[in-house]
């Protein structure tokens, strides 16, 4: 990591620790102390046990739900839970969210107060091409501190349901931008991360270096009790379509092997919860093989009681009335209620379970006991958040207030998630970056240029401050001009063109901004096309036509798009993909063009050519099928051309790799048990044996590092993201073509070396789902890969 990058991560902590020990002061605030409300709120209501808190979670939990009328019980069913003014309660918001900063698309926020603005982070996608787990986990925990002082004014919940963790399986999807991209080892990384600091990992405690986590006196540094705030893993599961030709996502049905849901779709809800600790599950509107998602028993309690879940899990919204009335699955709404709570759902996002509740009861379909299982749950995570501890200013974060929002802090990680994102994936003879200090004109085209609402993508909120690519790009040459080019992005007609040329003729060097925005992307929108919108490429191509040098091609949005023109155009020396970089944007795009940030930025998912649209959106598979004509999903199993390959991404810089050390032969005790004829793959007259992973006994004394050197040949120093890759020397059905099993993003100076380490679990790395959903071990020979350097590791039983 750069020096500066250090600087910022140890003034993030430091931030975070003054904040633990400052003294807890009233925040500002116009109510006063007699109007704020609160649950437990002496003197008339803080004697109740649920108020204590030298009492279990659990027994507190209990004791409130004991004091509750039945309809009293079904008015807390909803996202807007009802007050119960006898007990003192005031009503309660679940719905907050915080994507990728504090957003206004759910009803728990407001910018309408003392606080008019929060920290806009780039979009998920962008953050995730950063491949940093610590700039990950920062993010979090900055927009978890902005978060808790909204809530201290009366402008936020304490429950968000973000991250989006659903695998970007297919470029056109809307919402891809939203989530970590397309493979599951960093889909489930950035959970981890960014859940465990969104839910206060980070608050309370002091990092060494790099390293080790010591937490202070007085904090667990998140454990299952005590939350700072409550994040949400969704869309459970396999939810990855909105509208595309006759599919809704409100009555699509998702086909899905027992393989590909194992070893593709649940993995990052798995580490969300087991490594992450997520203390909110959300279902999605989809059905799973017939079933949808918030009705199937089996998908729910695999969450619970196999991957030891503790937390609510919530309806997306109107997704329990979504099972009767587009599903059909049910034949009344009585029955979708009663299907959802013995499901194991506590909570609808609507007011589906209010209207509904009550006659399911009086029909006998559901009993009391099933609303007061959902209550526990609910009821557990509001205590475990403090909700019932009194005055929240008096709290353990009672301090946070408008000082803790859009800090300098927060938005140099912003600025620094942003540089880290961007990604240069064509640079003809070292055309960038610009020279700095020269005095040259500079023409910058397209209808994204100039205005920043356009960047921040989905669920995004009222910035701090925002500056556009064209502002950011006049910081560093005065003689700038500018010209739309299109009307807007959709761009159906050639209107401004002439104006673009004219502009361009006139500069010594040009920028064209094109790509999506949310009208070509969004929830509940899917893209047909992956061509740029409208007119765009004709744009394109006319401007490069007239320019006096190559000109530089800068592309926004979440999804890939097929811009095999412009790679191949030699009038064109330079393609950045910049995704939704938020408030930011413009700052770091321009530091980068000019040199003052070398570009590192990997791509989290697969471009691939238009010809891709051919294939049913609604397929599920993920494996290739040749007989069908079916090229497969993802860099783990597409078989067809691609423009770019995940991890694709260039730098200023060039970097060599060398593995240092990496054992040859790792050695299994055979198990006691194992049926011969179970553990042979037959294929094309090869075998190869292997292992059920349940039968192994010893996959914690096969873990190993691989000690790896990246040596920076080029003039500037850089960030780097070092990825190993591992496959099978031989073809292995269902196996994937290879897989991403670690990844570091490290800096190293200009002609120098840096050493990093990658921990492998064989039992997890080189392992894979069978058709059976069944995690096998094949053993013989597996290459490690990373960038043109191989090593084979064979597996050998004794």
């Amino acid at each position: 990591m750069s020096p500066n990058w250090k600087s910022l991560f140890f003034l993030l902590l430091l931030q975070l620790f003054k904040l633990c020990f400052s003294k807890s002061q009233p925040f500002t605030s116009s109510s006063s102390n007699s109007d704020l409300q609160f649950p437990c709120k002496p003197p008339h209501y803080s004697s109740y046990p649920f108020c204590n808190t030298s009492l279990p979670i659990t027994t507190r939990a209990q004791s409130l739900i004991s004091l509750l009328t039945l309809r009293e019980k079904i008015q807390q069913l909803s996202n807007n839970a009802s007050a119960i003014p006898r007990l003192g309660i005031p009503p309660y918001e679940w719905w907050s969210e915080s994507l990728h900063g504090i957003a206004t698309n759910g009803p728990g926020v407001s910018f309408n107060g003392t606080i008019p603005s929060a920290t806009s982070f780039p979009q998920v996608i962008v953050t995730a091409a950063a491949f940093n787990r610590t700039l990950w986990s920062l993010i979090g925990s900055a927009i978890a501190v902005e978060a808790r002082s909204m809530y201290n004014l009366g402008q936020a919940g304490l429950t968000f349901w973000a991250p989006n963790i659903n695998i970007f399986r297919d470029p056109r999807w809307g919402r891809g931008q939203e989530t970590p991209g397309e493979d599951p080892m960093v889909a489930s990384a950035y959970a981890i991360e960014f859940v465990n600091g969104f839910q206060g990992g980070n608050w309370g405690t002091r990092h060494d270096g790099f390293g080790e986590r010591r937490v202070l006196e007085g904090h667990d540094g998140g454990s299952d009790d005590g939350l700072m705030l409550s994040a949400c893993c969704k869309h459970f599961t396999a939810y990855d379509l909105e509208l595309w030709g006759n599919f809704s996502r409100y009555s699509f049905n998702a086909v899905v092997s027992e393989q590909d849901l194992e070893d593709t779709y649940q993995p990052p809800f798995r580490s969300c919860i087991q490594q992450g600790k997520a203390s909110c599950l959300m279902c999605s509107y989809n059905a799973v093989n017939g079933v949808p998602a918030c009705a199937q028993k089996d998908l729910l309690d695999k969450a619970r009681n196999e991957w030891g879940f503790k937390g609510y899990i919530t309806s997306d919204c109107d997704a329990v009335a979504t099972v009767y009335e587009y599903q059909n699955y049910t034949k009344s709404s009585e029955d979708a209620v009663a299907d959802v709570l013995k499901a194991g759902m506590d909570i609808n996002c609507g007011t589906f379970l209010l209207r509904h509740t009550l006659s399911t009861i009086k029909k006998g379909k559901v009993q009391e006991e099933d609303i007061d299982k959902a209550l526990l749950n609910l009821f557990s995570v509001q205590l475990r958040l403090g909700l019932f501890d009194g005055d929240p200013r008096n709290g353990q974060f009672g301090s946070l207030g408008p000082k803790d929002v859009c800090t300098s802090e927060h938005k140099t990680l912003a600025l620094e998630a942003t540089r880290q994102g961007i990604v240069l994936l064509k640079n003809d003879k070292k055309f960038l970056p610009l020279e700095k200090g020269v005095d040259f004109s500079l023409a910058v085209i397209g209808p994204l240029a100039n205005n920043a609402s356009l960047l921040g993508g989905g669920y995004t909120g009222i910035p701090c401050s925002s500056k556009g690519l064209f502002e950011g790009l006049q910081e560093y040459t005065k003689r700038a001009s500018y010209a739309a080019g299109c009307l807007d992005v959709p761009c159906k007609s050639r209107a401004g063109f002439r104006e673009a040329i004219h502009t361009v003729k006139m500069a010594d060097f040009v920028v064209i901004v094109v790509g999506l925005d949310l009208t070509q992307e969004r929830e509940d929108h899917d893209r047909v096309s992956l061509l740029l919108p409208g007119k765009q490429m004709a744009l394109v191509s006319s401007v490069a036509a007239a320019s006096k040098e190559p000109v530089i091609l800068v592309l926004t949005g979440g999804g890939p798009l097929d811009v095999t023109f412009a790679k191949e155009d030699p009038r064109i020396a330079s393609i950045l993909w910049i995704g939704y970089p938020g408030e930011s944007g413009g700052r770091a795009l321009a530091e980068v063009l000019f040199g003052d940030f070398n570009p590192g930025g990997r791509l989290p998912m697969t471009w691939y050519p238009e010809s891709f649209t051919n294939i049913p959106m609604n397929d599920m598979n993920m494996r290739a099928n040749p007989s069908q004509g079916y090229p497969g999903r993802t860099y783990r199993f597409y078989t067809g051309s691609r423009l770019y390959g995940f991890g694709d991404g260039l730098s200023y810089s060039k970097f060599t790799y060398n593995i240092v050390s990496a054992p040859k032969k790792l050695r299994l005790s055979r198990p006691l048990k194992v049926d011969s004829s179970r553990n042979i793959l037959h294929q094309a007259g090869d075998t190869l044996d292997y292992l059920h992973i349940d039968e192994v006994t010893s996959c914690d004394s096969l873990r190993f590092f691989v000690e790896i050197t990246v040596t920076n040949i080029g003039d500037m120093d850089g960030g780097h993201t070092v990825m190993l890759f591992s496959r099978m020397t031989k073809v292995v059905k269902g196996a994937p073509k290879q897989q991403l099993i670690g990844f570091n993003r490290v800096h190293t100076g200009s002609y120098k070396s840096t050493a990093t380490s990658i921990l492998v679990d064989p039992c997890t790395h080189f392992s894979f789902a069978n058709d059976y959903g069944e995690w096998i071990l094949p053993l013989g020979d597996h290459k490690l890969m990373v960038g043109d350097i191989e090593h084979i590791v064979s597996i050998e039983i004794n």
